[in-house]
């Protein structure tokens, strides 16, 4: 029986190769989902594409599988970053998994002057990025960082990269995407509270930051890296 479930491993994968699941897997796949022996489901690991494999060993916590061929080549999202300050509750979940869905190459979370969340569950994040990616049928998971100050990420960035700042103090001015350099990107979105002024001046003062406005009304955060990275997409993303 073919199935839809996608899982991502973190081991090689290629014909005949055989991929041992681990207990929580497991328990999804047989215990949830009832597959059993010789029904089929997808597998990616970031590297390989997507692979169908079947089901040849089950058991209580753990089960056996065989790659069979290739379904998928492996894709890659644009080299785009998105630079975010954690906020309350699950609304810093919403944002890695929405980040994931629209195709973002690395998720730095940052702590600014006005961030309300000082500490986030890193492997929390990582596993709300793999089952986004398992559920929107991408090849790739993004890079998730820990938590550092946005002081310390701008102190090693790389004058190639370039910056689309969504600043809320823009919101009635329209900024156009159309005269932004190419190349590589990341996007910054800001805490509840947003930036300091003197964050403000640090950013708009280097030259490849790029101040846009996000519309006519100042957005929660959630939904400002939605819009960001939709306008983003659009523009000179994979949308295109």
């Amino acid at each position: 029986m073919a199935s839809k479930i996608r899982l991502y491993v973190e081991c090689d994968l290629g014909s005949d190769e055989r991929v041992l699941m681990r207990r929580e897997q497991a328990h999804y796949v047989f215990n949830v989902m009832r597959c059993k022996p010789s029904d089929t489901l997808l597998l990616f690991n970031g590297r390989d594409g997507e692979w169908q494999a079947k089901v040849v060993e089950n058991t209580k916590s753990s089960g056996q599988l065989l790659c069979d061929h290739r379904t998928r080549s492996q894709e890659f999202p644009p080299d785009l970053w998105l630079l975010f300050a954690p906020v309350k509750g699950s609304r810093t979940d919403l944002i890695v998994e929405k980040a994931t869905e629209m195709g973002v190459a690395r998720i730095v979370p940052v702590r600014t002057s006005f961030t309300i969340v000082k500490r986030v569950r890193h492997a929390r994040l990582v596993a709300h990025a793999i089952e986004a990616a398992e559920q929107c049928g991408g090849t790739f998971v993004p890079v998730i960082e820990e938590l550092q100050s946005l002081d310390s990420v701008l102190s090693q960035w790389s004058v190639e990269r370039n910056i689309m700042f969504c600043d809320e103090s823009e919101a009635n001015r329209k900024r156009s995407l159309d005269r932004m350099r190419r190349g590589p990107w990341a996007i910054l979105i800001g805490p509840e509270g947003g930036f300091s002024e003197s964050e403000r001046k640090c950013i708009q003062s280097a030259f490849y930051c790029n101040t846009v406005s996000l519309g006519p009304r100042i957005l929660r955060a959630d939904t400002a890296v939605v819009a960001s990275l939709t306008m983003w997409q659009k523009a000179f993303g994979d949308w295109r």
